[in-house]
């Protein structure tokens, strides 16, 4: 802000002059306003963090390792398809034998089935996180990880899940069955491609005349 400041002269009985002196900024309110900027944009900076999805992925297997076989009994198919609706079926699919089930992102559609397949595992976490709570169990945060990766781990009877989308799936959709093996404490599960057979079934049973075909 500048400010002129003038003077009157009364020497003499002439008319009175006024006197100008040098401007003067005053620079006090630039300061107010540089400290605001500076602390609004220190908050919204630590309160902006990014947001992003965890996606724990298997090791790579080594040069001469040979992956291990899927247990088919083990094996949970989740088809992702359009609509937001999922499918879903045990094992390997075998045309005109393997039935699609029909289910959605629902605590009684898709979560309901992960529960059922994955019920001794999801109890030992569940109940580990309730004596936490209670103060029956304590633990520094890093052996409470390191539990649950030993129930991962130890787990041989829990659903290997291989999650497959067709097309007109919503990436929504893919983060939202990620969300559920999450919240289901799914140990093992992976996102692999639709298979042709699999792609017959999902045409027959939405009753679609186009080939279905894996998201890029």
């Amino acid at each position: 802000m500048a400010e002129i400041v003038q003077e009157e002269s009364h020497k003499g009985k002439g008319k009175r002059k006024a006197k100008k002196h040098g401007t003067h900024i005053d620079m006090t309110p630039m300061v107010d306003l540089a400290c605001l900027l500076l602390t609004f944009f220190m908050l919204t900076t630590a309160f902006n963090k990014p947001k992003v999805m965890e996606v724990i992925m298997p090791d790579k297997p080594k040069d001469n390792e040979k992956p291990p076989e899927l247990d088919k009994d083990r094996a949970l198919n989740i088809i992702l398809v359009e609509n937001d609706k999922v499918l879903w079926y045990v094992g390997i699919a075998e045309p005109g034998k393997t039935i699609l089930k029909e289910a959605n992102y629902t605590k009684e559609g898709i979560r309901r089935v992960l529960l059922e397949r994955n019920k001794q595992l999801f109890t030992n976490i569940t109940k580990m996180n309730k004596d936490l709570i209670d103060g029956k169990l304590k633990l520094p945060r890093d052996s409470v990880e390191g539990r649950i990766k030993r129930f991962y781990k130890a787990d041989k009877t829990g659903p290997i899940v291989l999650i497959k989308a067709a097309d007109g799936v919503k990436y929504r959709n893919i983060v939202d069955i990620i969300d559920e093996m999450a919240i289901t404490n799914i140990a093992r599960y992976s996102l692999v491609d639709i298979n042709p057979v699999e792609k017959m079934m999902v045409q027959t049973q939405l009753g679609s005349k186009p080939p279905v075909t894996a998201i890029k």
